[in-house]
């Protein structure tokens, strides 16, 4: 069963239907659990995803904490927690990178890809491709 990583921006167009790719993020979700296919995360994301649902979305602080909530007791989705040597690894894939504005998330997601052999993100990154992933979520 071939896992898929979800990225930030994956999760703010899955859980915000005003996002243009949500029905894309949707349709991707509802078939991977239909097909038993396993969502990976990390904390990192979704620290950074409590931040873009807190601002830009403006969502509010109640609504956030049921959807990050919902992530987590999901039997679908498995939330890596990035260990020291995960982060050692990204801070380096980050310095050794000046020519990419890839950001440490982005990083440390690219490790754990790697680490778990994943391929398919869900994410409208662009910054996945340039590490070498297919982006799921594109015109």
């Amino acid at each position: 069963m071939a896992e898929i990583f979800v990225d930030t921006a994956g999760w703010g167009h899955l859980v915000d239907a005003s996002q243009a790719f949500h029905a894309r993020a949707a349709d991707i979700y509802r078939s991977g659990r239909r097909d038993d296919r396993q969502f990976i995360t990390s904390n990192y994301v979704i620290t950074e995803l409590v931040a873009l649902l807190t601002s830009p979305l403006r969502i509010p602080r109640p609504q956030v904490i049921r959807l990050v909530d919902a992530v987590k007791a999901s039997p679908s989705v498995d939330v890596v927690h990035v260990d020291r040597e995960t982060d050692h690894q990204a801070w380096r894939l980050l310095g050794d990178r000046p020519d990419k504005v890839w950001s440490l998330v982005d990083c440390s997601s690219f490790i754990i890809m790697r680490q778990r052999g994943i391929s398919d993100v869900l994410t409208t990154d662009h910054h996945f491709e340039q590490a070498g992933f297919v982006r799921l979520l594109k015109r």
